[in-house]
């Protein structure tokens, strides 16, 4: 469906350089429009301060400890957990496990729920799906005889749904399936795809690295089993992410890694094993990562989040519009509702050559495929151009993108 042409986006202005300091500095002498937050977010100064304060005052082991920096440290790990229980809704803290990003939290599930796939069992994945939510189910029914299905994708960037529950059958066993599409930015109908599944009988994994920057996430009104997403997604550091998985479902996991801190007891011959969330996180974390995902959350929970998902979605509205106005640009998946990110080409251009002008006139987007190959076979282009939404980003950022890519078609031409 067309948008309004002439839709203003509200701004939000207080979420500018003094909240993102990297917005301070300037790109071949141009002000820097970052409009790559799909690939990973600018970090806001409470997030920067955390990681600091932890580095200088606090930086210890945590949970072997007795000294105060340890027990400081532990505190700071174990709270930043409390805040990710809280910011998704889990049930309880044992149901989430501290990862190195969302690819780990996959790969995680993957393979323990593919020591239990059976030959002639069928995994179903979506044509859209990042390469994390799609190689390790390769890899898992590769070794299990299992067999991989794939839920359509339109030529509007929407998944077919009456075509995924052709695909349920007794023989199907998962869904994995993104959330939002890091390619296109399509926001799959996530809740629908998730109780089809849940009334198959099928366990249920959502990659959610693409949403939960945008808008509140509660995985017990999901119903999902499993919910990944990493750190730098949602404004926080990079090495660090979250596997949410339903208590009874997260404790049939397989042990993901043996060493320190998953154990209960050990001889030369024998081990027992600790509780969740330690059983399967095996060796000293990520400890810095873990308390600046804790302050992202804090940092996302403190806003407006009605307001800020309005002058989002606004903004992405102006941003499709503006793009689609342009013949010389085509927009991959028009028509498809989005969060947070528009893919398109300048037909006749690589996308690797307009994301490099681009960059002359300060305006960061991300070029390629986007770790979604599959994606770019089906719509027959070998990459795009793809500009994502931030906190900070209002209208003046997407004129300049319009401006820069104006200035790019008249170079490479």
């Amino acid at each position: 469906m067309k948008r309004d042409e002439h839709l203003v986006a509200p701004a939000l202005p207080a979420l500018a350089a003094d909240v993102f300091p990297a917005l301070a500095q300037q790109v071949h002498g141009q002000r820097l429009v970052y409009l790559d937050g799909a690939a990973s977010k600018l970090m806001p100064q409470p997030v920067i301060d955390a990681i600091r304060d932890y580095q200088s005052r606090d930086h210890a082991n945590v949970h072997r400890g007795v000294h105060t920096l340890s027990e400081r440290a532990t505190a700071l790990f174990e709270d930043a957990r409390e805040s990710v229980r809280r910011f998704v809704n889990a049930a309880s803290v044992q149901e989430i496990v501290f990862t190195r990003g969302a690819t780990e939290s996959l790969n995680m599930v993957a393979r323990g729920l593919g020591e239990r796939l059976q030959p002639g069992d069928e995994v179903i994945v979506s044509a859209l799906e990042h390469h994390a939510n799609l190689v390790p189910w390769q890899m898992a029914c590769a070794r299990s005889g299992a067999v991989l299905r794939h839920i359509p994708v339109r030529d509007d960037g929407t998944l077919d749904g009456p075509a995924f529950e052709k695909l349920l059958s007794p023989r199907s066993k998962v869904l994995a399936l993104t959330q939002v599409s890091n390619a296109l930015g399509t926001a799959v109908p996530i809740r629908y795809f998730v109780a089809k599944a849940r009334q198959a009988g099928l366990i249920t994994v959502v990659d959610g690295a693409q949403a939960v920057a945008h808008g509140p996430v509660d995985v017990r009104s999901l119903g999902c089993d499993f919910y990944a997403f990493s750190g730098h997604k949602m404004y926080g550091p990079t090495g660090i992410g979250v596997l949410y998985g339903r208590f009874e479902a997260l404790d049939a996991l397989p042990l993901w890694q043996g060493g320190g801190d998953m154990i209960e007891t050990v001889t030369l011959h024998t081990a027992t094993y600790a509780a969740l969330p330690s059983r399967l996180e095996a060796g000293t974390p990520n400890i810095s990562g873990a308390v600046g995902l804790g302050a992202a959350v804090r940092f996302l929970e403190s806003l407006d989040r009605d307001r800020v998902g309005q002058a989002e979605a606004q903004l992405m509205d102006y941003l499709e519009a503006s793009l689609e106005r342009e013949p010389w640009i085509r927009v991959i998946g028009q028509g498809a509702p989005k969060i947070g990110a528009v893919s398109f080409v300048i037909d006749g251009v690589h996308a690797h050559d307009v994301g490099t002008v681009l960059d002359q006139f300060g305006v960061a987007v991300r070029v390629g495929h986007h770790c979604a190959m599959p994606v770019m076979q089906r719509f027959g282009v070998p990459a795009t151009a793809r500009a994502s939404l931030s906190l900070h980003n209002t209208q003046a950022d997407v004129d300049e993108l319009l401006a820069a890519l104006a200035a790019a078609k008249e170079r490479l031409s």
